[in-house]
């Protein structure tokens, strides 16, 4: 079951790879999120740890931006999220953590490092 879901969950997060633009790490304007979901993005670097159904476990660095140390810890992906590139487990990602209306920060982009 852990293998059909790891599965189902690469090919929806692969599916918007055709359309990402991969030359500038920082663009982006092929997103499709609001205006206020961009505006109140952050940035971090992590480490992949894990991949489940709809979430990630990842250990990130510090994120100044909202006085978060570095921790690990597990971030839902929206249902928008982008994939940058090919991740797997154990590689160095930058996330962009987009605030939910419950106030709760969920991933809305990872890029490979």
């Amino acid at each position: 079951m852990k293998t059909l879901s790891l599965s189902i969950l690469a090919l929806v997060l692969s599916a918007p790879l055709a359309m990402a633009q991969t030359s500038d790490r920082t663009d982006h304007s092929q997103m499709q999120m609001s205006d206020t979901q961009m505006e109140g993005a952050v940035h971090t670097t992590a480490t992949l740890n894990s991949i489940g159904d709809g979430t990630v476990n990842v250990s990130h660095d510090p994120i100044p931006e909202i006085g978060w140390p570095a921790m690990t810890m597990d971030f839902a992906l929206t249902a928008e999220a982008q994939m940058m590139g090919e991740v797997s487990v154990g590689d160095k990602v930058t996330l962009m953590l987009i605030k939910g209306e419950d106030g709760m920060y969920a991933i809305g982009a990872m890029v490979p490092e």
